[in-house]
Protein backbone atom coordinates (compact mmCIF):
# COMPACT_ATOMS: atom_id res chain seq x y z
CA UNK A 1 0.00 0.00 0.00
CA UNK A 2 2.75 2.16 -0.90
CA UNK A 3 0.80 4.37 -2.88
CA UNK A 4 -1.57 5.64 -0.64
CA UNK A 5 -1.10 8.27 1.30
CA UNK A 6 -2.79 9.28 5.16
CA UNK A 7 -4.48 12.18 3.60
CA UNK A 8 -8.08 13.22 2.54
CA UNK A 9 -10.13 14.77 0.00
CA UNK A 10 -7.56 13.64 -2.74
CA UNK A 11 -9.83 10.49 -4.15
CA UNK A 12 -9.34 8.91 -7.06
CA UNK A 13 -6.40 11.53 -7.56
CA UNK A 14 -4.15 9.03 -5.38
CA UNK A 15 -4.56 6.60 -8.24
CA UNK A 16 -1.53 6.22 -10.62
CA UNK A 17 -3.76 4.46 -13.12
CA UNK A 18 -7.07 3.15 -13.05
CA UNK A 19 -6.16 -0.84 -13.41
CA UNK A 20 -4.22 0.42 -9.54
CA UNK A 21 -7.07 1.95 -7.79
CA UNK A 22 -9.04 0.61 -5.20
CA UNK A 23 -12.57 0.46 -7.35
CA UNK A 24 -16.09 0.61 -5.79
CA UNK A 25 -19.97 1.02 -7.72
CA UNK A 26 -23.15 0.16 -6.62
CA UNK A 27 -23.91 -3.36 -8.17
CA UNK A 28 -27.75 -3.80 -7.77
CA UNK A 29 -30.10 -1.72 -9.09
CA UNK A 30 -30.93 2.01 -9.18
CA UNK A 31 -31.94 3.15 -5.53
CA UNK A 32 -34.58 3.81 -4.47
CA UNK A 33 -34.39 -0.51 -3.27
CA UNK A 34 -34.75 -1.90 0.28
CA UNK A 35 -31.06 -3.21 -0.19
CA UNK A 36 -28.52 -1.77 -2.12
CA UNK A 37 -25.17 -3.90 -2.37
CA UNK A 38 -21.81 -1.77 -3.13
CA UNK A 39 -18.99 -3.84 -4.21
CA UNK A 40 -15.25 -2.51 -3.76
CA UNK A 41 -12.32 -4.63 -4.92
CA UNK A 42 -8.37 -3.94 -5.14
CA UNK A 43 -5.76 -3.90 -2.44
CA UNK A 44 -6.83 -1.19 -0.69
CA UNK A 45 -9.98 -2.68 1.05
CA UNK A 46 -8.28 -4.02 3.90
CA UNK A 47 -7.94 -0.13 4.64
CA UNK A 48 -11.12 0.97 3.59
CA UNK A 49 -13.06 -1.23 6.07
CA UNK A 50 -10.89 -0.21 8.64
CA UNK A 51 -11.25 3.55 8.22
CA UNK A 52 -15.46 3.77 7.48
CA UNK A 53 -16.50 0.65 10.18
CA UNK A 54 -13.48 -0.35 12.05
CA UNK A 55 -12.11 -3.55 12.86
CA UNK A 56 -13.07 -6.34 9.59
CA UNK A 57 -15.02 -9.10 10.34
CA UNK A 58 -14.48 -12.65 9.25
CA UNK A 59 -13.78 -13.65 5.74
CA UNK A 60 -16.85 -14.40 4.29
CA UNK A 61 -19.02 -13.95 6.95
CA UNK A 62 -21.67 -11.31 7.44
CA UNK A 63 -21.54 -8.86 10.38
CA UNK A 64 -23.28 -6.20 10.83
CA UNK A 65 -21.57 -2.69 11.32
CA UNK A 66 -22.05 0.86 11.64
CA UNK A 67 -20.55 3.16 8.50
CA UNK A 68 -19.38 6.10 9.22
CA UNK A 69 -17.94 9.19 7.33
CA UNK A 70 -14.30 9.49 8.71
CA UNK A 71 -13.63 12.86 7.42
CA UNK A 72 -16.93 14.02 9.62
CA UNK A 73 -17.35 10.43 12.33
CA UNK A 74 -21.10 11.37 10.82
CA UNK A 75 -23.28 7.76 11.16
CA UNK A 76 -24.31 7.32 7.23
CA UNK A 77 -26.11 3.71 7.89
CA UNK A 78 -25.51 0.62 9.47
CA UNK A 79 -25.79 -2.89 7.01
CA UNK A 80 -24.19 -5.94 6.44
CA UNK A 81 -20.44 -6.27 5.46
CA UNK A 82 -18.53 -9.13 3.64
CA UNK A 83 -15.10 -9.51 3.30
CA UNK A 84 -13.32 -11.99 0.75
CA UNK A 85 -9.62 -11.75 0.79
CA UNK A 86 -7.95 -12.51 -2.35
CA UNK A 87 -7.23 -14.11 -4.36
CA UNK A 88 -9.74 -16.34 -3.54
CA UNK A 89 -12.34 -13.69 -4.48
CA UNK A 90 -14.23 -13.04 -7.94
CA UNK A 91 -11.62 -10.59 -8.69
CA UNK A 92 -8.65 -12.22 -7.58
CA UNK A 93 -7.89 -8.96 -5.04
CA UNK A 94 -9.37 -8.62 -1.67
CA UNK A 95 -13.19 -7.39 -2.70
CA UNK A 96 -15.56 -6.47 -0.11
CA UNK A 97 -19.25 -5.97 -0.09
CA UNK A 98 -21.42 -3.59 2.18
CA UNK A 99 -25.57 -4.52 1.69
CA UNK A 100 -27.02 -0.95 2.90
CA UNK A 101 -30.69 0.56 2.69
CA UNK A 102 -31.21 1.42 -0.57
CA UNK A 103 -32.72 4.98 -0.43
CA UNK A 104 -30.88 7.40 -2.29
CA UNK A 105 -29.50 9.54 -0.03
CA UNK A 106 -27.95 7.01 2.10
CA UNK A 107 -26.50 5.47 -1.29
CA UNK A 108 -24.97 8.58 -2.61
CA UNK A 109 -23.33 9.15 1.10
CA UNK A 110 -21.56 5.94 1.05
CA UNK A 111 -20.45 6.55 -2.26
CA UNK A 112 -19.19 9.40 -1.64
CA UNK A 113 -17.53 8.23 1.22
CA UNK A 114 -15.65 5.68 -0.69
CA UNK A 115 -14.65 8.06 -3.26
CA UNK A 116 -12.81 10.48 -1.03
CA UNK A 117 -10.34 7.61 0.30
CA UNK A 118 -7.19 7.93 -0.91
CA UNK A 119 -6.26 5.39 -3.77
CA UNK A 120 -10.46 4.95 -4.47
CA UNK A 121 -11.84 5.67 -7.73
CA UNK A 122 -15.40 4.71 -9.15
CA UNK A 123 -15.44 1.45 -11.22
CA UNK A 124 -16.31 2.02 -14.65
CA UNK A 125 -18.63 -0.59 -16.59
CA UNK A 126 -17.11 -4.32 -16.71
CA UNK A 127 -14.13 -3.16 -14.39
CA UNK A 128 -14.92 -5.87 -11.71
CA UNK A 129 -15.40 -8.52 -14.14
CA UNK A 130 -12.00 -7.29 -15.99
CA UNK A 131 -9.99 -7.26 -13.05
CA UNK A 132 -11.33 -11.28 -12.74
CA UNK A 133 -9.99 -11.76 -16.02
CA UNK A 134 -6.44 -10.47 -15.71
CA UNK A 135 -5.85 -11.89 -12.92
CA UNK A 136 -6.53 -15.74 -14.12
CA UNK A 137 -10.15 -15.97 -12.20
CA UNK A 138 -11.95 -16.23 -15.46
CA UNK A 139 -11.04 -16.67 -19.01
CA UNK A 140 -12.40 -14.90 -22.16
CA UNK A 141 -15.26 -17.33 -22.56
CA UNK A 142 -16.66 -17.17 -19.22
CA UNK A 143 -16.68 -13.23 -19.53
CA UNK A 144 -18.86 -13.92 -22.58
CA UNK A 145 -21.04 -16.14 -20.33
CA UNK A 146 -21.33 -13.52 -17.27
CA UNK A 147 -22.05 -10.73 -20.26
CA UNK A 148 -24.84 -12.63 -21.38
CA UNK A 149 -26.40 -13.96 -18.05
CA UNK A 150 -26.37 -10.22 -17.27
CA UNK A 151 -28.93 -9.40 -20.29
CA UNK A 152 -30.67 -12.93 -20.38
CA UNK A 153 -34.18 -12.41 -21.41
CA UNK A 154 -35.37 -16.24 -22.18
CA UNK A 155 -34.84 -19.43 -20.42
CA UNK A 156 -32.31 -20.70 -23.22
CA UNK A 157 -30.25 -17.34 -23.15
CA UNK A 158 -30.14 -17.82 -19.35
CA UNK A 159 -29.03 -21.72 -19.53
CA UNK A 160 -26.63 -21.07 -22.48
CA UNK A 161 -25.16 -18.22 -20.60
CA UNK A 162 -25.40 -20.31 -16.99
CA UNK A 163 -23.27 -22.82 -18.83
CA UNK A 164 -20.44 -20.97 -20.46
CA UNK A 165 -20.35 -18.94 -17.39
CA UNK A 166 -19.84 -21.65 -15.09
CA UNK A 167 -17.00 -22.89 -17.69
CA UNK A 168 -18.52 -25.00 -19.77
CA UNK A 169 -16.45 -23.90 -22.83
CA UNK A 170 -13.30 -23.53 -20.50
CA UNK A 171 -12.92 -26.89 -19.55
CA UNK A 172 -13.74 -28.43 -22.95
CA UNK A 173 -11.04 -26.07 -24.69
CA UNK A 174 -8.77 -26.32 -21.64
CA UNK A 175 -8.60 -30.23 -22.65
CA UNK A 176 -8.07 -29.53 -26.43
CA UNK A 177 -5.24 -26.79 -25.32
CA UNK A 178 -3.37 -30.08 -23.27
CA UNK A 179 -3.84 -32.74 -26.21
CA UNK A 180 -2.14 -29.88 -28.73
CA UNK A 181 0.49 -29.09 -25.91
CA UNK A 182 0.93 -32.51 -25.39
CA UNK A 183 1.34 -33.35 -29.75
CA UNK A 184 3.75 -30.50 -30.31
CA UNK A 185 5.88 -31.92 -27.08
CA UNK A 186 6.22 -35.26 -28.92
CA UNK A 187 6.65 -33.59 -32.38
CA UNK A 188 9.36 -30.89 -31.30
CA UNK A 189 11.67 -34.10 -29.58
CA UNK A 190 11.44 -36.33 -32.77
CA UNK A 191 12.36 -32.76 -34.34
CA UNK A 192 15.20 -32.30 -32.02
CA UNK A 193 16.57 -35.43 -30.79
CA UNK A 194 16.09 -38.06 -33.60
CA UNK A 195 18.79 -40.24 -32.88
CA UNK A 196 17.87 -40.27 -28.74
CA UNK A 197 16.53 -43.83 -27.69
CA UNK A 198 13.93 -42.62 -25.64
CA UNK A 199 12.48 -40.65 -28.68
CA UNK A 200 11.42 -43.09 -30.91
CA UNK A 201 11.01 -42.38 -34.22
CA UNK A 202 7.27 -43.77 -34.26
CA UNK A 203 5.95 -40.66 -31.61
CA UNK A 204 4.92 -39.08 -34.15
CA UNK A 205 2.21 -41.73 -35.74
CA UNK A 206 0.74 -41.27 -31.98
CA UNK A 207 0.40 -37.67 -32.33
CA UNK A 208 -1.33 -37.83 -35.49
CA UNK A 209 -4.18 -40.33 -34.65
CA UNK A 210 -4.71 -38.35 -31.80
CA UNK A 211 -4.85 -35.07 -33.77
CA UNK A 212 -7.16 -36.43 -36.38
CA UNK A 213 -9.80 -37.60 -33.05
CA UNK A 214 -9.23 -33.86 -31.61
CA UNK A 215 -9.85 -32.85 -35.45
CA UNK A 216 -12.87 -34.42 -35.37
CA UNK A 217 -14.38 -32.95 -32.76
CA UNK A 218 -13.61 -29.60 -33.48
CA UNK A 219 -16.02 -30.10 -36.41
CA UNK A 220 -19.00 -31.10 -34.09
CA UNK A 221 -18.49 -28.26 -31.86
CA UNK A 222 -18.42 -26.32 -34.85
CA UNK A 223 -21.34 -27.28 -36.83
CA UNK A 224 -23.34 -26.53 -33.25
CA UNK A 225 -22.22 -22.88 -33.79
CA UNK A 226 -25.32 -21.69 -35.69
CA UNK A 227 -27.81 -22.95 -32.60
CA UNK A 228 -25.95 -21.60 -29.84
CA UNK A 229 -25.32 -18.39 -32.00
CA UNK A 230 -29.51 -18.11 -32.44
CA UNK A 231 -30.36 -19.70 -28.95
CA UNK A 232 -28.16 -16.30 -28.11
CA UNK A 233 -29.05 -13.63 -30.08
CA UNK A 234 -32.39 -14.69 -31.41
CA UNK A 235 -34.44 -15.76 -34.29
CA UNK A 236 -36.54 -13.73 -36.82
CA UNK A 237 -40.27 -14.77 -37.83
CA UNK A 238 -41.53 -12.47 -40.65
CA UNK A 239 -45.29 -12.77 -41.12
CA UNK A 240 -46.55 -12.65 -44.93
CA UNK A 241 -50.04 -12.69 -46.52
CA UNK A 242 -52.63 -10.45 -48.33
CA UNK A 243 -54.37 -7.58 -46.20
CA UNK A 244 -56.64 -8.27 -43.93
CA UNK A 245 -55.23 -12.12 -43.36
CA UNK A 246 -55.02 -11.30 -39.50
CA UNK A 247 -51.09 -11.25 -39.48
CA UNK A 248 -51.72 -8.01 -37.21
CA UNK A 249 -53.81 -10.27 -34.85
CA UNK A 250 -51.39 -12.87 -34.93
CA UNK A 251 -48.51 -10.77 -33.78
CA UNK A 252 -50.58 -9.47 -31.39
CA UNK A 253 -52.34 -12.60 -29.88
CA UNK A 254 -48.43 -14.24 -29.70
CA UNK A 255 -47.06 -11.04 -27.91
CA UNK A 256 -50.16 -11.22 -25.41
CA UNK A 257 -50.80 -7.61 -25.84
CA UNK A 258 -51.94 -4.92 -28.86
CA UNK A 259 -48.94 -4.37 -30.74
CA UNK A 260 -50.33 -3.57 -33.94
CA UNK A 261 -53.35 -1.47 -34.53
CA UNK A 262 -56.16 -3.76 -36.48
CA UNK A 263 -59.09 -2.92 -38.33
CA UNK A 264 -61.01 -4.23 -41.63
CA UNK A 265 -59.69 -1.50 -43.90
CA UNK A 266 -56.96 -3.25 -46.27
CA UNK A 267 -53.39 -2.01 -46.40
CA UNK A 268 -54.02 -0.47 -41.96
CA UNK A 269 -49.98 -1.65 -41.73
CA UNK A 270 -47.89 0.55 -43.78
CA UNK A 271 -44.83 -0.32 -42.81
CA UNK A 272 -42.76 -3.12 -40.29
CA UNK A 273 -44.13 -3.65 -37.09
CA UNK A 274 -41.36 -5.71 -35.16
CA UNK A 275 -42.00 -7.00 -31.62
CA UNK A 276 -39.32 -9.43 -28.78
CA UNK A 277 -40.68 -12.28 -27.72
CA UNK A 278 -40.17 -14.91 -25.77
CA UNK A 279 -41.45 -18.15 -27.81
CA UNK A 280 -41.42 -21.20 -26.06
CA UNK A 281 -37.88 -19.73 -23.70
CA UNK A 282 -36.55 -18.66 -27.14
CA UNK A 283 -35.83 -14.97 -28.08
CA UNK A 284 -37.97 -14.00 -31.13
CA UNK A 285 -38.19 -10.89 -33.37
CA UNK A 286 -41.60 -11.40 -35.09
CA UNK A 287 -42.46 -8.61 -37.88
CA UNK A 288 -45.79 -8.01 -38.70
CA UNK A 289 -45.54 -6.53 -42.98
CA UNK A 290 -47.86 -4.94 -45.51
CA UNK A 291 -50.46 -6.97 -47.19
CA UNK A 292 -49.02 -8.38 -50.07
CA UNK A 293 -51.37 -7.24 -53.31
CA UNK A 294 -50.79 -4.83 -55.95
CA UNK A 295 -50.27 -1.80 -54.23
CA UNK A 296 -52.56 1.20 -54.39
CA UNK A 297 -50.00 3.98 -54.19
CA UNK A 298 -46.35 4.80 -53.36
CA UNK A 299 -46.53 4.41 -49.81
CA UNK A 300 -48.16 0.92 -49.83
CA UNK A 301 -45.73 -0.22 -52.91
CA UNK A 302 -43.06 0.65 -50.99
CA UNK A 303 -44.49 -1.18 -47.35
CA UNK A 304 -44.85 -4.39 -49.90
CA UNK A 305 -41.34 -3.61 -50.81
CA UNK A 306 -39.60 -3.88 -47.57
CA UNK A 307 -42.07 -6.63 -46.46
CA UNK A 308 -40.64 -8.86 -49.26
CA UNK A 309 -36.79 -7.81 -48.23
CA UNK A 310 -37.55 -8.09 -44.67
CA UNK A 311 -38.36 -11.99 -45.86
CA UNK A 312 -35.74 -12.97 -47.71
CA UNK A 313 -33.65 -12.73 -44.61
CA UNK A 314 -35.88 -14.14 -42.39
CA UNK A 315 -35.43 -17.33 -40.31
CA UNK A 316 -38.80 -18.29 -41.11
CA UNK A 317 -41.71 -17.26 -42.85
CA UNK A 318 -45.27 -17.41 -41.34
CA UNK A 319 -47.83 -17.66 -44.80
CA UNK A 320 -50.85 -16.18 -43.92
CA UNK A 321 -54.54 -17.04 -45.50
CA UNK A 322 -57.72 -16.66 -44.31
CA UNK A 323 -59.51 -20.20 -43.49
CA UNK A 324 -62.62 -19.78 -45.57
CA UNK A 325 -60.81 -18.43 -48.40
CA UNK A 326 -58.37 -21.56 -48.56
CA UNK A 327 -61.43 -23.95 -48.34
CA UNK A 328 -63.25 -21.95 -51.28
CA UNK A 329 -60.93 -19.81 -52.99
CA UNK A 330 -62.64 -16.36 -54.27
CA UNK A 331 -59.62 -15.32 -56.45
CA UNK A 332 -55.47 -15.84 -57.29
CA UNK A 333 -53.73 -15.37 -53.63
CA UNK A 334 -52.24 -12.07 -53.47
CA UNK A 335 -48.34 -11.09 -53.95
CA UNK A 336 -45.60 -14.27 -53.91
CA UNK A 337 -43.83 -15.04 -50.79
CA UNK A 338 -39.56 -14.98 -51.17
CA UNK A 339 -38.12 -17.80 -51.74
CA UNK A 340 -35.33 -19.50 -49.38
CA UNK A 341 -36.40 -19.56 -45.77
CA UNK A 342 -38.52 -22.49 -44.30
CA UNK A 343 -42.36 -21.42 -44.36
CA UNK A 344 -45.13 -22.55 -42.26
CA UNK A 345 -48.34 -22.55 -44.07
CA UNK A 346 -51.01 -20.79 -41.54
CA UNK A 347 -54.87 -21.03 -42.34
CA UNK A 348 -56.18 -18.21 -39.93
CA UNK A 349 -59.54 -16.92 -38.41
CA UNK A 350 -60.01 -20.92 -37.85
CA UNK A 351 -63.24 -19.77 -36.11
CA UNK A 352 -64.68 -19.43 -39.31
CA UNK A 353 -64.95 -22.62 -40.37
CA UNK A 354 -66.21 -25.92 -39.17
CA UNK A 355 -64.17 -29.00 -37.82
CA UNK A 356 -64.30 -30.84 -41.57
CA UNK A 357 -63.12 -27.72 -43.42
CA UNK A 358 -60.44 -27.85 -40.33
CA UNK A 359 -59.70 -31.51 -41.28
CA UNK A 360 -59.69 -30.55 -44.85
CA UNK A 361 -56.68 -28.04 -44.32
CA UNK A 362 -54.38 -30.13 -42.15
CA UNK A 363 -54.61 -32.58 -44.59
CA UNK A 364 -53.40 -30.15 -47.06
CA UNK A 365 -50.38 -29.04 -45.00
CA UNK A 366 -51.99 -25.97 -43.32
CA UNK A 367 -52.15 -25.15 -39.88
CA UNK A 368 -56.12 -23.84 -38.60
CA UNK A 369 -54.83 -21.01 -36.19
CA UNK A 370 -57.61 -18.39 -34.52
CA UNK A 371 -56.06 -15.38 -32.71
CA UNK A 372 -59.81 -14.85 -31.30
CA UNK A 373 -60.14 -17.89 -29.49
CA UNK A 374 -56.10 -18.80 -29.00
CA UNK A 375 -57.27 -22.27 -31.32
CA UNK A 376 -54.44 -23.62 -32.99
CA UNK A 377 -51.70 -20.90 -31.07
CA UNK A 378 -49.87 -24.05 -29.04
CA UNK A 379 -49.53 -26.31 -32.01
CA UNK A 380 -48.35 -23.19 -34.17
CA UNK A 381 -45.33 -22.36 -31.59
CA UNK A 382 -44.41 -25.80 -31.36
CA UNK A 383 -44.31 -26.08 -35.00
CA UNK A 384 -42.13 -23.19 -35.02
CA UNK A 385 -40.11 -24.61 -32.61
CA UNK A 386 -39.56 -27.34 -35.02
CA UNK A 387 -39.21 -25.22 -38.16
CA UNK A 388 -36.12 -23.43 -36.28
CA UNK A 389 -34.56 -26.71 -35.53
CA UNK A 390 -34.55 -25.75 -31.68
CA UNK A 391 -37.04 -28.07 -30.71
CA UNK A 392 -34.44 -30.62 -29.96
CA UNK A 393 -31.56 -28.54 -28.28
CA UNK A 394 -27.84 -30.31 -28.48
CA UNK A 395 -27.20 -32.61 -25.34
CA UNK A 396 -24.90 -30.21 -23.88
CA UNK A 397 -24.74 -26.42 -23.63
CA UNK A 398 -20.81 -26.16 -24.14
CA UNK A 399 -21.81 -24.48 -27.33
CA UNK A 400 -19.60 -21.56 -29.29
CA UNK A 401 -22.47 -18.45 -29.57
CA UNK A 402 -20.44 -15.74 -31.18
CA UNK A 403 -18.95 -14.39 -34.77
CA UNK A 404 -16.02 -14.63 -32.54
CA UNK A 405 -16.07 -18.31 -31.64
CA UNK A 406 -16.73 -19.33 -35.06
CA UNK A 407 -14.14 -17.54 -36.38
CA UNK A 408 -11.59 -19.14 -34.09
CA UNK A 409 -12.83 -22.51 -34.18
CA UNK A 410 -12.24 -22.41 -38.19
CA UNK A 411 -9.05 -21.34 -37.80
CA UNK A 412 -8.19 -24.02 -35.39
CA UNK A 413 -10.14 -26.58 -37.82
CA UNK A 414 -8.05 -25.26 -40.69
CA UNK A 415 -4.93 -25.45 -38.86
CA UNK A 416 -5.51 -29.24 -37.26
CA UNK A 417 -6.44 -30.37 -40.97
CA UNK A 418 -3.38 -28.96 -42.46
CA UNK A 419 -1.50 -30.43 -39.92
CA UNK A 420 -2.94 -33.93 -41.19
CA UNK A 421 -1.51 -34.15 -44.38
CA UNK A 422 1.12 -36.48 -44.62
CA UNK A 423 2.58 -34.87 -47.49
CA UNK A 424 3.77 -32.82 -45.37
CA UNK A 425 7.50 -31.94 -43.58
CA UNK A 426 7.47 -32.48 -40.42
CA UNK A 427 8.48 -29.11 -39.57
CA UNK A 428 5.58 -27.96 -41.11
CA UNK A 429 3.15 -30.19 -40.00
CA UNK A 430 4.55 -29.11 -35.89
CA UNK A 431 4.04 -25.35 -37.39
CA UNK A 432 0.43 -25.58 -38.12
CA UNK A 433 0.24 -27.78 -34.57
CA UNK A 434 1.07 -24.04 -33.32
CA UNK A 435 -0.97 -22.33 -35.06
CA UNK A 436 -3.71 -24.39 -34.31
CA UNK A 437 -2.91 -23.47 -30.35
CA UNK A 438 -2.40 -20.20 -31.10
CA UNK A 439 -6.02 -19.74 -32.37
CA UNK A 440 -7.46 -21.89 -29.22
CA UNK A 441 -5.72 -19.43 -27.45
CA UNK A 442 -7.61 -16.31 -28.99
CA UNK A 443 -10.55 -18.02 -28.02
CA UNK A 444 -9.68 -18.48 -24.25
CA UNK A 445 -8.17 -15.05 -24.48
CA UNK A 446 -4.75 -16.50 -23.35
CA UNK A 447 -2.61 -14.63 -26.37
CA UNK A 448 -3.01 -11.87 -29.00
CA UNK A 449 -6.35 -10.18 -27.80
CA UNK A 450 -6.01 -6.99 -26.02
CA UNK A 451 -7.86 -5.45 -29.57
CA UNK A 452 -10.80 -6.92 -28.62
CA UNK A 453 -10.94 -6.68 -24.96
CA UNK A 454 -12.78 -3.02 -24.77
CA UNK A 455 -15.84 -4.41 -26.65
CA UNK A 456 -15.92 -7.25 -25.07
CA UNK A 457 -16.17 -5.36 -21.33
CA UNK A 458 -18.33 -2.62 -22.83
CA UNK A 459 -21.08 -5.00 -22.59
CA UNK A 460 -21.02 -5.07 -18.75
CA UNK A 461 -22.79 -2.52 -16.33
CA UNK A 462 -21.46 -0.74 -13.85
CA UNK A 463 -20.71 -2.68 -11.27
CA UNK A 464 -19.73 -5.75 -12.98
Amino acid sequence: MGRVRSIWGAGAREASSMSEATIFALSSGAPPAGVAVIRVSGEGVRFGLETIIGPLPPPRRAALRPIRDPRTGELLDAGLVLFFPGPHSFTGEDVAELQIHGGRAVVAAVLDTLGGLPGFAPAEAGAFTRRAFENGRLDLTEVEGLADLVQAETAWQRRLARAQAGGALRSLYDGWRSRLIRARALIEAELDFPDEEDVPGSVSERVWADIAVLSTEVEVHLARAEWGERARSGFEIVLLGPPNAGKSSLLNALAGRDVAIVTDEPGTTRDLIEVRLDLAGYPVTLVDTAGLRQATGRVEEEGIRRALARGARADLLLRLDPADEMVQPRSAPDGVAPEGPPALRIASKADVIDSDSKHFLREAGSMPVSSTTGEGLDDLIRAIGRALGVAEPPPDLALPNRARHRAGLLALSESLQAARKSGLALELRAEELRRAGDALGRLTGRIDVEDMLDVIFREFCIGK
